[in-house]
């Protein structure tokens, strides 16, 4: 499944364990997600409390892929 295929929700990181994240998205879903290809290429770092794009799944929507992390508002 590419990309272009998965549904773009926000959402905050609530949890980080192993390789997956626990993400609260706007709506009040909790989603497990992974990061994406380009995130670990060019090494982001996602913490907890940081606000994420999450790309979720059609087919199974606990299951997403971070696909971009949001700047932090000074």
């Amino acid at each position: 499944m590419s990309r272009d295929d998965l549904i773009s929700a926000e959402g905050k990181v609530i949890d980080t364990t192993g390789g997956s994240y626990a993400i609260k998205l706007d709506s009040g879903v909790v989603v497990n997600a992974r990061l994406s290809g380009r995130m670990k290429k060019f090494k982001i770092r996602v913490l907890v409390g940081d606000r994420v794009t999450v790309g979720v799944s059609p087919y199974d929507p606990t299951h997403g892929l971070i696909t971009h992390r949001q700047r932090a508002m000074d």
